[in-house]
């Protein structure tokens, strides 16, 4: 096997090593199969165009085109012609299936399905990162570069995994970095002659050549893995920041105080519950038993920035042993203990522990944290809920229509923090609950219309197919089309309390669970949720339900009056279900009676906590892969540029004297600018016999490459000087030869220098320059020239 196959071969092995990364995130695996397959593919035509030879932008655009096709046959070959070559139509069916890829990684928790849009962004993925390798590391012969493809392509990968076997796909990646490094290394050392190269062996005598220096490249290469993998456990952790696999932000501590970043739960949860079967997460018992109305809150979203909500930053410490009183509830408030425990299922990896709100005392297993103002716990070092059974102790609130009636202002503090609003909330918004509140005596009453005009009376449809969008508008938007789920319910509540001088937050969690035949509560897919709280000085953060056909209305907003058009549900919501909705809205016709009754139709899937238009489309992942390329691309173009010239001068050249010269010529151009890229600048005054000679001297070459110096430096005075030149035959070795021998004296530095930031790359600039002045210059002579009238005077 030739060093160029073995190059190729091993650049695509490289390629595939670094994509196993990506097994844990898709499940099953088989995808791999199927991009191993159209890789070899592409690396053989790769293989075969060199051998031809064609030039090297051919080559690319050979195999690129026929990737192109690869992926057509693959993946769209109904829409394309003969099943091959891709038209209009088979463009318009690539930007579905991957429109459809980035909804499905949107939706779906890890270990997603294998469906047609993630399998083409998979394959088609592995294929552009095997295509920039083979590209570097084969046609161009530079290996080194290669592995920035590769480090983007685990990258990827290990940024979204939270497994357990990072370390071996880690092994794996560079594996076959290093792998791919040692080929050109040999190739290179081969082609360096007969010391290199090999002897023939001879039977008891150790054969020399390339093997030594193989293998204690090889050597080295494990050793570097080694520390690789054994040193980090050595070294103090640093996780907790938005980067840690956990993502909960958590700062470090021993027992002390400490942050919880504002980090958007929202996401988490969303990619935990967002699948299309419905799976159970929590299952609970309680202490009395009846739990029909029992919430399990995860954490509360306090900071409203226009867009979303999220959680502020906020002091966290040790879990206490008992919780203190709710912030704002008085002792006059009625109020019961309720025992839970709670058990979460061995796929459910939750930073924030679910618990019902307000809790008095948490028994729990592990390494969490407090944080005293949402009353919450939070896991530290990758801590999560994670196969936990927990008890907690938490009380149950039963405060009267009259206590919150009554309920007198918040503290300045507490309501100036909690009644904050962007100044890019359309005005929509106050205005809607100034009018649908307009008549209340008090913040309850205006609490209780908001919530019956979302539940009842507004008309608003529970739809978790409906695209209300992002951003300040979205909440304008809900208004208008009145369509959404319990995300676009409660934070357009929460924004319209506090526009009305209501403190108010959002609480993201699950809503009551079904009971089961052993009497315990399961809680599922179907059951997540998320609902406001508003504050009442007295009885502190109370629960409001705004989502229709949701979880269930508390007793202390149904007042008494005969009449009252507010819900009476006491049973949690049966009839939702967690796969999509076969039509957008099949209830418009669905009267407040039969709403209140729950026996409208479902058509909503689980509450997906995230608008459905919150994905990247197809054209902006596109987008984001060709910017990458391109700052991939840019700080290597003088590398590439250099290299392509060095090769087109080394190349082959005409027979005729006309050919031998200019190949001459080229070849000293190719040895002065590598002596240049080396620190020895040219002097253009100098005879080449003068200039070889400062070559040797500046670059300390030992005689062998001098003897190259001058015989290229020879052949070129005979060109310029001789009536009829004799050809030389090995210029293009000697000066290889030449370039190896001024590699072996430099640093590392210089060497990354002089690969990466070539100082002969100027000449590009130089020749743009000199390109310039000759186009101005043509300009100016084409313009015709003014003459002055006769007589006038200048």
């Amino acid at each position: 096997m030739s060093g160029r196959a073995r190059l190729a071969l091993c650049a695509w092995a490289a390629t595939l090593m670094s994509a196993c990364a990506l097994l844990p995130l898709v499940d099953p695996a088989t995808w791999l199969l199927q991009a191993a397959f159209l890789l070899a593919i592409q690396t053989g035509v790769g293989a075969a165009t060199r051998r031809v030879p064609l030039a090297r932008p051919l080559t690319v655009a050979v195999q690129v085109l026929v990737t192109l096709m690869l992926l057509t046959l693959a993946f769209v070959r109904e829409q394309a012609l003969v099943g091959l070559i891709p038209g209009p139509d088979a463009f318009q069916q690539f930007g579905v299936l991957l429109q459809q890829g980035a909804d499905d990684i949107n939706r779906y928790s890890i270990p997603a399905p294998l469906n047609p849009g993630i399998r083409l962004m998979l394959v088609g993925g592995v294929l552009i990162i095997g295509l920039a390798v083979d590209v570097l590391a084969v046609t161009f012969r530079a290996a080194a570069p290669a592995g920035l493809p590769l480090l983007a392509l685990y990258s990827v990968a290990a940024g979204l995994s939270d497994g357990g076997a990072d370390w071996l796909w880690f092994l794996l990646a560079a594996a076959g970095y290093l792998t791919l490094l040692l080929a050109e290394g040999r190739d290179r050392l081969s082609q360096w002659g007969r010391v290199f190269g090999g002897a023939p062996r001879t039977p008891g005598v150790e054969s020399g050549g390339a093997v030594a220096p193989i293998r204690t490249g090889r050597r080295i290469g494990a050793v570097a893995l080694g520390l690789a993998l054994v040193v980090p456990l050595a070294l103090p952790a640093m996780n907790g920041g938005l980067l840690d696999g956990a993502g909960t932000g958590v700062g470090s501590g021993n027992g002390g105080g400490g942050t919880i970043s504002a980090v958007n739960p929202l996401v988490s949860l969303r990619d935990s519950l967002n699948v299309d079967e419905d799976r159970q997460v929590l299952s609970l018992r309680t202490v009395p038993e009846d739990a029909s109305d029992l919430y399990l809150r995860i954490v509360s979203l306090d900071d409203f920035d226009g867009t979303t909500w999220k959680p502020s930053r906020r002091d966290i410490g040790p879990v206490p042993d008992e919780f203190p009183t709710p912030p704002g509830l008085d002792p006059d408030v009625r109020r019961s203990v309720v025992q839970s425990r709670i058990t979460a299922a061995d796929w459910y990896a939750q930073d924030w522990l679910p618990m019902p709100y307000p809790p008095s005392g948490v028994d729990i297993d592990g390494t969490w944290r407090y944080e005293p103002v949402g009353m919450t716990l939070v896991g530290d070092r990758g801590q999560s809920t994670r196969g936990q059974t927990y008890e907690v102790t938490s009380l149950d609130v039963q405060p009267t229509a009259e206590q919150l009636a009554s309920a007198p202002e918040a503290e300045p503090p507490l309501k100036r923090e909690y009644t904050q609003l962007p100044e890019s909330l359309p005005a929509v918004v106050s205005e809607t609950a100034r009018e649908v509140t307009e008549g209340s005596d008090n913040h309850y009453e205006q609490a209780v219309k908001l919530q019956e005009y979302f539940s009842l009376t507004g008309g608003f449809q529970y739809d978790t197919q409906v695209q209300v969008g992002s951003g300040s508008a979205a909440i304008a938007r809900f208004l208008k089309d009145k369509q959404g789920f319990c995300v676009h319910f409660s934070f357009s509540m929460a924004a319209m309390a506090r526009s009305l001088g209501i403190p108010a937050r959002v609480a993201v969690g699950f809503a009551p669970g079904s009971q089961q035949a052993d009497g315990s509560v399961s809680v599922s897919l179907r059951d997540a949720h998320a609902w406001p709280e508003l504050y009442f000085e007295g009885v502190g953060w109370t629960r409001f339900e705004p989502t229709p056909t949701r979880g269930t209305t508390p007793e202390y907003t149904q007042p008494d009056a005969p009449g009252s058009t507010l819900p009476d549900v006491s049973q949690p919501t049966q009839s939702t279900s967690a796969a999509p909705s076969a039509s957008t809205s099949a209830s418009e016709s669905c009267t407040p009676e039969q709403r209140k009754l729950e026996a409208c139709p479902s058509e909503s899937q689980a509450a997906a906590l995230t608008s459905g238009d919150d994905g990247p489309r197809w054209y902006v992942v596109l987008a984001w892969i060709l910017g990458g390329l391109t700052a991939v691309a840019i700080p290597l173009a003088p590398m590439l540029w250099r290299l392509r010239i060095r090769s087109v001068r080394l190349g082959a050249h005409g027979r005729s004297e006309a050919g031998t010269a200019l190949h001459t010529l080229s070849v000293w151009q190719e040895l002065t600018d590598t002596a240049w890229d080396f620190g020895i600048s040219p002097e253009e005054s100098q005879t080449p016999r003068k200039a070889a000679a400062r070559i040797v001297r500046l670059g300390q070459l030992d005689p062998t490459a001098a003897a190259s110096v001058h015989r290229v430096a020879d052949a070129v005075e005979q060109v310029l000087y001789a009536p009829h030149p004799r050809p030389t035959a090995g210029l293009a070795d000697d000066v290889r030869r030449v370039i190896g021998t001024l590699r072996s004296t430099v640093g590392r530095g210089t060497k990354l220098r002089t690969l990466f930031v070539p100082r002969s790359a100027v000449r590009v600039v130089w020749a743009a320059s000199a390109w310039w002045s000759g186009l101005t210059a043509r300009v100016a002579a084409a313009r015709p020239t003014l003459r002055k009238p006769s007589g006038q005077q200048s």
